[in-house]
């Protein structure tokens, strides 16, 4: 993920870049690959009845853009806020994608195929799946049916519905193989 951040009438301080690192970080963990760009301005305002600052959070994300601002007296505050309330968005988004890429079981048949478990990352949520041309398929913790990624292991077989994701084939559904 891109970060920029910015300020207007006034200086960044540490403790708030310190913050802006530590929520894209959470973020990145919590949604890999899928936050393209994020964008943090901290501007301070002249009102008096809306605090001091105001905090605005803008995220591109597949087929869209995420905004979320926050006004008020304490930017770190303001910060972990406006992080909190973007990865709830960002969580709705993906799983709205989700429920539109989902496929039913009678349909799914036949568009899968049968692979091995080349590598799993489960602190990201996500692994890849090699199949037995030598395609690398990426899948998300989300498509995992009947199993959790703490069951999974490097090298098991698995059965897995390939669909098309931003970045390449993905796996909309992985089961183990019996």
């Amino acid at each position: 993920m891109e970060l920029q951040v910015e300020a207007r009438n006034l200086e960044i301080r540490k403790v708030w870049q310190d913050k802006v690192d530590e929520e894209k970080a959470r973020l990145d963990r919590h949604h890999a690959g899928f936050i393209h760009n994020l964008r943090v301005t901290i501007e301070s305002t002249s009102s008096h009845r809306e605090g001091g600052y105001e905090v605005r959070l803008m995220a591109t994300i597949p087929n869209d853009t995420v905004v979320v601002k926050r006004k008020g007296e304490k930017v770190v505050t303001l910060l972990v806020d406006a992080f909190n309330t973007l990865g709830l968005q960002v969580k709705e988004q993906q799983r709205k994608r989700r429920q539109s890429f989902k496929m039913q079981p009678e349909t799914a048949k036949g568009t899968g195929g049968e692979g091995v478990v080349k590598s799993l990352f489960p602190y990201e949520s996500y692994g890849f799946i090699v199949t037995p041309q030598g395609q690398e398929i990426y899948f998300h913790e989300n498509a995992l049916k009947d199993v959790t990624m703490n069951q999974l292991s490097e090298g098991d077989g698995v059965r897995f519905g390939e669909g098309q994701g931003d970045k390449g084939p993905c796996a909309a559904w992985v089961k183990l193989a019996k």
